[in-house]
């Protein structure tokens, strides 16, 4: 594909977004559409997996604010025609005063690739070539970042864990090693732009700078283009990533897998991998900051009297320590046993105390409880003493 074919692309179709969409909206669109077209989900369909690429593509360029830009602006560029092509600039129509040399790469942040500019986006489509220091050699375009999602019991999150995700996108062609070129054969620096990808025309009193027609940007020519990529040193297919999860990562967090994302062009680096990880809720524990939370149900009479009380950990159980006369509700300590820190050590398990009422008592219980009270009341403990709903 020209660089050219690739600029004309409406990614915003693609996502079915309007070209005002926030980022949020973006996002969005492109989980569901990812969703909807994975390979793993539409087996054996040619059309789903080249419509999950495309959708793959534009939410590379989207979802990045600076690419995004620059994609806007280039568009609006060539929708009224101020690039070669586009009909709408001729020289000498005006705006500049004769005699002038205008160069397009002047207009998209300069020289030589790595300047910053759309250069560096577009593959080396606006770097200028030649001049005093000769042509500068075209930099291949890095893979884009890809974002993925996995999902973690409560215990793995706060213990850590390593979990392999499957993935389809696009990686390095397993046949060419990313080069493009069939194996034994290397690809050559294009002799008309001598590498650069840019050619200059001059028209008047104007120069151009336009992607070489030979290359196509490139920079290279392959002579005998890979047969399984047909050229350009990527392939979609379904690898298995190994993910360490590390202890006490938290809802929502993101983890960075460097180079594991989007394979870049004929041996570009790679882009980088983003996992999200969600954390289901667990039915014993909850979590406040670097803190494990529970509730541990007991009986009125380990709260009078005092006990040891067996108390469930995330890695095994330990005794608990109840003094007598304990109040309902109260939050007791345990040192050490929560998640650990980054900074090393760990955060405490905190244990409320919650009395559990016995709904079905039998004779010989329920005598005894009523020869309490009575002890109780002939002892003059009044339970609502010093309540202020008491008067």
């Amino acid at each position: 594909m020209s660089q050219r074919e690739w600029i004309e692309k409406d990614f915003y179709k693609d996502l079915g977004v309007s070209s005002s969409a926030s980022a949020d909206e973006i996002k969005k669109a492109y989980r569901k559409l990812a969703r909807d077209l994975h390979p793993d989900a539409n087996p054996g369909d040619a059309a789903a997996e080249e419509r999950f690429k495309a959708v793959s593509e534009a939410n590379a360029v989207l979802s990045d604010a600076a690419k995004r830009k620059e994609y806007d602006e280039t568009r609006r560029l060539f929708a009224s025609g101020g690039v070669p092509g586009g009909g709408g600039f001729q020289p000498g129509s005006g705006g500049f005063s004769g005699g002038s040399t205008f160069d397009l790469g002047d207009l998209f942040g300069g020289g030589a690739a790595g300047d910053g500019g759309l250069g560096d986006l577009f593959g080396g489509m606006f770097n200028r070539g030649g001049g005093a220091g000769g042509a500068t050699r075209s930099r291949p375009r890095r893979g884009a970042d890809v974002e993925t999602e996995t999902t973690l019991d409560f215990r793995d999150a706060v213990l850590g864990v390593t979990v392999p995700l499957r993935m389809t996108s696009p990686a390095p062609c397993t046949t060419c090693h990313g080069s493009g070129a069939e194996p034994g054969t290397s690809p050559r620096v294009c002799p008309r732009c001598n590498g650069s990808g840019i050619i200059s025309r001059n028209q008047g009193a104007f120069g151009f700078s336009e992607p070489c027609d030979d290359c196509r940007g490139s920079g290279s020519i392959i002579d005998n283009p890979c047969r399984d990529c047909h050229g350009s040193g990527v392939q979609n297919r379904t690898r298995t990533i190994t993910v360490r999860v590390p202890a006490g990562v938290k809802d929502g967090s993101k983890i960075r897998l460097a180079g594991q994302g989007e394979a870049g062009l004929r041996g570009a680096p790679s882009g980088d991998l983003f996992v999200t990880v969600h954390v289901r809720s667990d039915k014993v524990f909850g979590r406040e900051g670097d803190d494990l939370t529970l509730m541990l149900p007991v009986s009125y009479g380990e709260l009078v009297l005092g006990g040891t009380v067996s108390v469930p950990t995330l890695e095994g159980r330990v005794g608990l320590k109840v003094p007598p006369g304990t109040a309902d509700g109260r939050v007791m300590r345990v040192r050490g046993r929560g998640v650990a820190k980054r900074g090393g050590g760990s955060g405490d398990l905190l244990v409320t105390l919650k009395v559990a009422i016995p709904q079905n008592l039998d004779d010989k219980a329920t005598e005894a409880l009523r020869a309490y009270l009575q002890a109780e009341e002939a002892s003059g403990f009044d339970p609502r003493e010093g309540w202020a709903g008491a008067r």
